[in-house]
């Protein structure tokens, strides 16, 4: 009768992915694989009764992958200017927001998100790029924008003044109303206020005492000398060009 015997092949096992991709399934193996083979196999074989076939040496059960874990925009290059200027498109056609569609608005809000993440002044309230006139150029605000009202008696234009020296502030409408309100500003860190509001002007000329609930926080995420963006307690975001620097805020 003809041997039954059968041959060992001892094979020592080790997977490093391919770096082509970032998802991988895998199923664990030990170290050394047997592997049985009939005795029919032994001529190939030279008759050896076992054979160990070592792999390139990796260390044991331990994957690498070659995975970015950051966004995608921070590897888009892209500098302040560019993203600014895309910025700058993107609102034109928008009247301040008040044009805006919920994608218009997220839109916005992603390319000013990108802005932020390139920001180079880390605490606005000690830069003097802060202080002066700013006007509103976009927002998520509907009580700014008046969306309530006819378009004929919405407010043409919205302006925001800082002196942060000491630590003021002034919002004004122009046409047909030219309202006013004048606040105090209290820092919270060195980028975030609170914003309590003191006096209105009606028509700009009548004064009435601010409510005392009358009061918000405003932090600000991205400065330069040409651009300011802010961002609301209530989640709404300011956007504000420079138009005078050295405007300051009536005592």
């Amino acid at each position: 009768m003809a041997s039954s015997t059968s041959l060992t092949l001892s094979v020592q096992t080790s997977i490093q992915p391919s770096s082509s991709s970032s998802n991988y399934v895998f199923q664990s193996l030990p170290p050394t694989s047997t592997l049985h083979f009939p005795s029919s196999c032994n001529n190939n074989l030279n008759n050896k009764k076992s054979l160990s076939l070592n792999t390139t040496t990796f260390s044991e059960q331990k994957w690498r992958t070659r995975v970015s874990f950051f966004p995608s925009f921070m590897k888009s290059g892209k500098d302040s200017k560019t993203i600014k200027e895309e910025l700058l498109q993107a609102i034109a056609p928008l009247d301040r927001g008040a044009e805006a569609t919920p994608e218009d608005q997220e839109r916005i809000d992603k390319i000013a998100r990108e802005l932020e993440t390139v920001n180079s002044v880390k605490e606005p309230l000690k830069s003097d790029l802060l202080n002066g006139k700013w006007e509103l150029i976009y927002t998520t605000s509907a009580s700014i924008l008046q969306t309530q009202r006819p378009k004929l008696l919405r407010s043409r234009a919205n302006y925001q003044a800082i002196n942060a020296d000491i630590l003021r502030a002034q919002n004004m409408e122009s046409w047909p109303f030219f309202n006013q309100v004048t606040a105090d500003l209290t820092p919270l860190n060195s980028r975030k206020v609170a914003v309590q509001f003191d006096q209105f002007k009606i028509l700009g000329l009548i004064p009435v005492k601010a409510p005392g609930r009358a009061r918000g926080e405003l932090e600000i995420t991205y400065l330069d000398e040409e651009l300011r963006v802010s961002r609301g307690d209530k989640g709404n975001l300011f956007i504000l060009k420079m138009i005078d620097p050295s405007y300051r805020v009536p005592v």
